[in-house]
Formats: C-alpha cells, sequence, structure tokens
C-alpha cells in the first residue's frame, strides 16, 4: 500500500471496526501525501444542520440533502467543500482531486471565494464540518491491518442522495466477497464471530489514531 496513489480513493470501513466515530463510514481521500499527511472526508454522516445556518452565501448551490455533513474528527469547526466541475474546464475556486482520473471532476472548493465564481461550473456541491487525518504511516498501517478496504470511488459517492445507503452501495457494486461484506449485521455477534473486532481505534488529543486490530475479509486495492 506504502507506494499507491490514495488521492481520489475510497477507505470503506470494514464491518468490524468498532470506533463509533468511524463505523461504517465511506471516507474520500482528498490530500495524499505519504511523507507528511494525508486528508479525507466522511461521505455518510449528514447532521441536522442546514449548510444555510453556517454559510448561507452558499445555500444556493448546495445539492440535497441541503445540509452539513460530519466530515471527521479533526477540526470539526472547521468547513470543506466538495464539488462535481460541469464540462472540461476548471472554474475559479475550485482544484480537482490528484490521483483517480475518474474522480478528476470532482475538487475542493475555495470556500472565501464568492459563490457566483462556481454557480455556472459546478452541478453538485457539498459541505462537511471537520475532517479525518493521518500521519505518516498511520494510514498505511491501518490498511495492513485490515481497518479498511480501499475501493475505487466515482463521483456520484461524494454526493450521495441517500448517504445512509451509501457505505452498502459502494461494497455491493464491488461483487463477490465485498457483496456479501455488504450484507453483514450491525451486530457482529449476530453473524457468529464474537470476539473478533478487537480493540477499537482510538484518537488521542491531537485527532491521530492509535492502530486497530479489527480484521475482515481482505480486498486488494483497486
Amino acid at each position: 500500500m506504502a507506494d499507491d496513489v490514495l488521492g481520489g480513493r475510497l477507505l470503506v470501513a470494514t464491518p468490524l471496526l468498532g470506533d463509533l466515530s468511524f463505523r461504517r463510514t465511506v471516507i474520500l481521500i482528498v490530500e495524499d501525501e505519504p511523507a507528511e499527511r494525508t486528508l479525507g472526508v466522511v461521505l455518510n454522516r449528514p447532521t441536522e444542520v442546514p449548510v444555510g445556518q453556517v454559510l448561507e452565501p452558499w445555500t444556493e448551490l448546495v445539492t440535497g440533502p441541503s445540509v452539513l455533513f460530519k466530515g471527521g474528527p479533526v477540526a470539526p469547526n472547521s468547513a470543506l467543500a466538495l464539488a462535481l466541475a460541469r464540462g472540461e474546464d476548471e472554474p475559479l475556486g475550485w482544484r480537482s482531486l490528484d490521483g483517480s482520473s475518474v474522480m478528476s471532476r470532482v475538487g475542493l472548493v475555495d470556500l472565501e471565494a464568492p459563490p457566483e465564481l462556481l454557480a455556472d461550473g459546478v452541478c453538485e456541491f457539498r459541505v462537511f464540518a471537520g475532517y479525518a487525518g493521518w500521519g505518516p504511516g498511520q494510514l498505511t498501517a491501518e490498511i495492513d491491518e485490515g481497518a479498511w478496504y480501499v475501493l475505487p470511488g466515482e463521483p456520484a459517492d461524494a454526493f450521495y442522495t441517500e448517504p445512509d445507503r451509501l457505505w452498502t452501495a459502494v461494497l455491493r457494486r464491488q461483487g463477490g466477497e465485498l457483496a456479501m461484506v455488504a450484507t453483514y449485521p450491525d451486530d457482529p455477534a449476530l453473524n457468529g464471530r464474537p470476539g473478533r473486532a478487537g480493540r477499537r481505534l482510538r484518537r488521542d488529543r491531537a485527532g491521530r489514531r492509535a492502530r486497530p486490530a479489527a480484521t475482515w475479509p481482505a480486498a486488494a486495492a483497486a
């Protein structure tokens, strides 16, 4: 995994990952600098806070559900936005994600820019509060220990209209063994495999996570 580019890829939590902050999450990697840090946003944790309540100028661009999403436990009072660009041009105030060519029309938005700069250039827009972050080697260790599946993303994943169904949808479209994992019950004991979850991911005060022991059927990075 160490040599792979993760930008634009999805991290999909294994069913036995016990940390409630990341249980059954789908994370889009938005920045991957292995020697420095890796950043991502959780795609399937909507809040009940309307975007207009905190970023009123951007309300007109938001696509449903038009609420803030909980992007991760790091810097929860900061905002990060993703947008899907129209056509082949790059709108002002928008930067494409590095890595996956399939996800190249999904990009980060400069929320300090006037919204009208992007209005005609994007067709999907979503705002996240906070993000997930890993220091050098942390994410690789978690992947190697079976905490995450590394899977290809699709642009629609970042703007999924039924976020509560995204975890299942991403796994099902992989086919084979991972499609079966999508049917795994919320309570691991119901699957007849008690005691496999191991210790939960834990975070220190800096927002970094301890290495997990949770395992489940391995998936090669797509």
